[in-house]
């Protein structure tokens, strides 16, 4: 038995496709944190399993639905992805492997209309396929991952991914992930000073546009490296903002 798990906030853009790429699961668990669209009822017009809670961060969050989960393998998906009909037909032998407790999958995402396959995108393999007593979340606030106790291979055919449908998306979320980046950073206790912001944010740029060469994915890869750029800026800038308001108590 497979059971899919998504959590949600304001994802009517995409989340009935998301759901219909895996209407073959099992059994499929949403939960909600405060969506003020119409995803909550279009959750349920698909499946019963939709909780609505607060929303503790990503990690913990996606814990929660893996609690609810009672199927004996799992699948991970973002509200912004989809299960193509060759990654479901691997899906479906891939659980059927006993002596395999977990699986990575690549993800093919798309920026701004664009599948993007440079600038550190592609083939961007991540652990979303588990035997559900052998794996847990991390309680990272951003940037969680899954911890699977046992053997792990990869599938071949990829998760599709739409990552940035518009430059109005991909501001929203370099807001979002720098606080919750900054965040993380500063539970961690570290630290930045004003220069160090600068300097990260171009290596950034460097980074993506020339060594992971999203230089070759035309416009949107340049869009990508000043938006990669944006994003740790603004994680960097809000860390440097935690630390002086700790410091003036």
């Amino acid at each position: 038995m497979l059971s899919a798990i998504i959590i949600t906030k304001n994802e009517s853009q995409h989340i009935a496709r998301c759901i219909r790429s895996i209407a073959w699961a099992d059994e499929i668990i949403v939960l909600d944190s405060g969506s003020t669209d119409d995803t909550v009822s279009i959750c349920k017009q698909f499946t019963p399993h939709v909780y609505e809670t607060d929303w503790p961060g990503f990690g913990p969050q996606k814990q929660r639905a893996l609690d609810k989960a009672t199927g004996d393998w799992v699948l991970s998906i973002d509200a912004d992805e989809q299960i193509s009909e060759e990654l479901k037909i691997e899906i479906q032998h891939a659980i059927q492997q006993d002596h395999i407790q977990g699986y990575n999958i690549p993800r093919l995402s798309s920026y701004c209309g664009r599948q993007m396959k440079h600038g550190g995108w592609w083939p961007d393999h991540v652990l979303r396929l588990f035997q559900r007593q052998a794996g847990q979340f991390t309680d990272d606030l951003v940037h969680e991952r899954v911890i699977v106790n046992g053997k792990l291979d990869t599938l071949t055919n990829p998760i599709l991914h739409e990552a940035f449908v518009n430059p109005e998306e991909v501001l929203h979320k370099v807001n979002t992930y720098s606080s919750l980046g900054a965040k993380k950073l500063f539970n961690k206790g570290k630290t930045t000073t004003l220069p160090m912001v600068i300097a990260k944010s171009f290596w950034t740029f460097f980074k993506t546009y020339f060594l992971k060469a999203s230089c070759i994915d035309g416009s949107q890869g340049l869009m990508l490296a000043i938006s990669n750029a944006e994003g740790t800026y603004y994680k960097y800038l809000k860390l440097l903002d935690l630390q002086n308001k700790h410091h003036k108590h």
